[in-house]
């Protein structure tokens, strides 16, 4: 292998790994995608490369809901158009049970993860508070428990 050929694969062997890092860093932030193009517009392009991919990602659901939102009112009046919005909504909602039970099935692993489900989910029935109040008190009774049983 020439020396060339030797500087082609080392680079694409380290951009590999760096975008297996930014992926790796974007899944344990929300908007895996979003994060990894910040990440590789930066790699690619420094700081201005980071602010560019980010904007690409960004700036397209802005004009799309500039534009559409003023046409909302509008489609709601149609009949067509009305079942149309109905039967979105309807998608989006078994969408959002679907990936809730599979974050459900990932989450409650024994009985300890099964009472904080329930009564995280009365609590907020029956206070809707805001949900990062719950996210830290299960943060604090998972430590507890935890702690409690020897394994912390």
């Amino acid at each position: 292998m020439r020396r060339s050929e030797r500087g082609i694969a080392m680079f694409i062997a380290i951009f590999t790994l760096l975008l297996i890092t930014a992926i790796a860093a974007g899944m344990i932030t929300p908007g895996p995608a979003f994060a990894s193009a910040t990440f590789v517009g930066y790699l690619t392009g420094g700081l201005q490369g980071a602010l560019l991919a980010t904007l690409g990602m960004f700036l397209p659901s802005f004009v799309f809901i500039a534009i559409v939102f003023p046409l909302i009112p509008k489609l709601k009046k149609a009949p067509g158009a009305r079942v149309f919005l109905d039967a979105i909504n309807a998608v989006t909602v078994g969408l959002m049970a679907a990936v809730s039970w599979q974050l459900a099935r990932g989450a409650i692993l024994d009985a300890f993860t099964a009472v904080e489900a329930i009564a995280g989910l009365l609590i907020l029935r029956r206070f809707q508070i805001n949900s990062a109040w719950l996210i830290l008190g299960g943060l604090v009774a998972g430590f507890a428990w935890k702690l409690a049983m020897g394994s912390g």
